[in-house]
């Protein structure tokens, strides 16, 4: 199961985090694109999802609400399995809302071309669309064709952002969210799930070009904290080690990371936690 599309990829940075586990996106991610005559500003929410409990609750809320502040929705289903439940929760969402939707297809390197007219077909009888586009993320495929799509749907106005910005997010929210990519990735079951990161301090020293960096892993019992630390500290050296090589890509310098679990009992479930966290 491929999780490749984001916003990241069609402004040439990875921006968000991939994991083929659902509900990996928890935060709105904007990211900036600028090209000679035009400036893009992409928001990439959570899914809309069936939500039970007050993290789930949150990430739907903000996917919804932005749904209606946008000028343009791009509706991205999967080639291989374009009737999925998520998809038709979203064709739900969309009634509700006027906003001009285009039709993604990814991962068309998955299928075949004569499958692909019929997916569009379908979606056109369900919903309005502005048109639609086919591209493989993964291989970047069709983005040129998406991006060249996507200008003449946006009202004209001045430039929001300088154009060398890509995000309007703290360096520190991309450090978190790589910790927690990296445990999403190695641990299974409820652990990424019942996990949030938040960075204590971040410390440069331009003399050294190093950025010490300290994170805390919540967790909400004590079975998950041995989990993510693992047999003799094996799980959590290995977190720190993939987390600390996407760090030292993405902030040009050496990285030392210190890591640190903690419980949390029902953080999920807790109010003030998830507005600790930065989920409300």
């Amino acid at each position: 199961m491929r999780n490749d599309f984001r916003s990241g990829f069609v402004i040439g940075e990875k921006l968000a985090i991939i994991s083929p586990k659902p509900q990996t996106t928890r935060n709105r991610i904007l990211a900036v694109k600028t090209n000679p005559g035009f400036q893009m500003i992409f928001l990439d929410t959570p899914g809309i999802h069936q939500a039970s409990g007050n993290l789930n609750l949150a990430m739907v809320r903000t996917a919804l609400a932005t749904l209606a502040t946008v000028d343009l929705i791009l509706f991205v289903v999967e080639a291989q399995s374009p009737g999925n439940q998520s998809n038709r929760r979203v064709l739900e969402a969309l009634q509700s809302v006027e906003t001009q939707t285009l039709l993604v297809v990814n991962k068309i390197d998955l299928v075949s071309e004569e499958s692909l007219a019929p997916i569009v077909e379908r979606f056109q009888g369900l919903h309005p669309l502005k048109g639609s586009a086919y591209i493989s993320a993964l291989y970047g495929t069709g983005i040129d064709d998406l991006i060249a799509q996507i200008v003449p749907l946006l009202p004209r106005g001045p430039a929001y952002y300088p154009e060398d910005t890509l995000t309007d997010l703290p360096e520190r929210f991309f450090c978190a969210e790589i910790i927690r990519e990296k445990i999403m990735n190695l641990t299974s079951e409820e652990i990424p799930y019942a996990v949030a990161v938040t960075i204590g301090s971040f410390k440069e020293d331009e003399q050294k070009n190093l950025i010490r960096i300290q994170a805390d892993i919540h967790v909400e019992r004590p079975s998950q904290k041995g989990i993510v630390i693992g047999k003799g500290g094996s799980m959590l050296k290995e977190i720190g080690k993939q987390a600390r090589l996407d760090m030292e890509t993405l902030l040009g310098s050496r990285v030392f990371l210190e890591l640190w679990v903690r419980i949390q009992k029902k953080w999920r479930k807790d109010p003030r936690a998830l507005k600790e966290f930065g989920y409300q």
